[in-house]
């Protein structure tokens, strides 16, 4: 199958299937780009996933164009992109026209609100699997290695931005930048005392 064809018909999936915003997308995007067809290791998605967070615009778009310009250049982003936003755009003209004619009936309602838990239940999937891949990026085979291979930094990162954000309320892109400042600053301090 001609890989242009491959991008646009795996982020047509994405795009169709990706209810709930950006980080509902992630797991979809992890099985399609990671799992599926290997186009990136679960530690690029990862990165991907920091990168399409500080750049503007939605995420699963800034990933089907970081994919496919990896993948497959300039055109590969133009189908992986292409493909991505398609179902959205079809699915919103169709959906804006239903609603503003049958707004009124209940039924609409409680489908609305009954597809927030799944939506809470991806998001929640996704943000573990990325967790885990980082704080034991060579895996947990067992219980000794559950320890063995942890992450020190990345927890305490994790564990200063979770403070960050929940209990201060930072803003999440002053976050970001403090996390990659913290990481910048320990790679820096271990080169010295190794060095």
């Amino acid at each position: 199958m001609n890989l242009y064809f491959q991008l646009f018909i795996s982020f047509l999936q994405i795009g169709a299937l990706s209810f709930g915003g950006g980080y509902a997308a992630m797991p979809l995007i992890q099985q399609q780009v990671v799992t599926l067809h290997g186009w990136l290791s679960l530690s690029e998605f990862t990165d991907l996933i920091t990168i399409s967070q500080m750049t503007p615009g939605p995420i699963a778009i800034n990933s089907a164009t970081f994919v496919g310009t990896r993948v497959g250049g300039f055109f590969g982003a133009l189908c992986a992109t292409i493909g991505c936003i398609l179902p959205s755009c079809l699915l919103v003209s169709l959906l804006a026209w239903a609603y503003l004619k049958y707004r009124d009936l209940s039924i609409i309602q409680d489908v609305l609100s009954s597809l927030r838990p799944a939506v809470i239940a991806m998001i929640a999937s996704a943000g573990f699997s990325i967790l885990v891949s980082i704080l034991w990026p060579q895996g947990m085979s067992s219980l000794s290695a559950l320890v063995q291979n942890a992450n020190l930094r990345g927890f305490l990162i994790f564990l200063g931005a979770l403070v960050l954000l929940i209990r201060l309320r930072m803003n999440p892109i002053h976050v970001m930048v403090l996390s990659g400042a913290a990481e910048v600053l320990c790679q820096t301090a271990l080169r010295l005392i190794e060095g």
